[in-house]
């Protein structure tokens, strides 16, 4: 079974490996659709529902 040990450890790899693309795809994926914070608005306030309760 010693020749088959070696295509396994090959999978394996050849499944690392793609996982980590999918990961690092992921990732820059994640880091293309981030809003920084200096292009982000503060939240204002919504007045019109104060006016019921006045």
């Amino acid at each position: 079974m010693s020749s088959g040990e070696p295509a396994a450890c090959r999978g394996e790899q050849v499944e690392q490996a793609a996982r980590e693309a999918a990961k690092r795809r992921l990732l820059d994926q994640a880091e293309a659709d981030r809003v920084p914070v200096e292009e982000t608005t503060t939240a204002v306030p919504e007045r019109r529902w104060r006016r019921g309760q006045r």
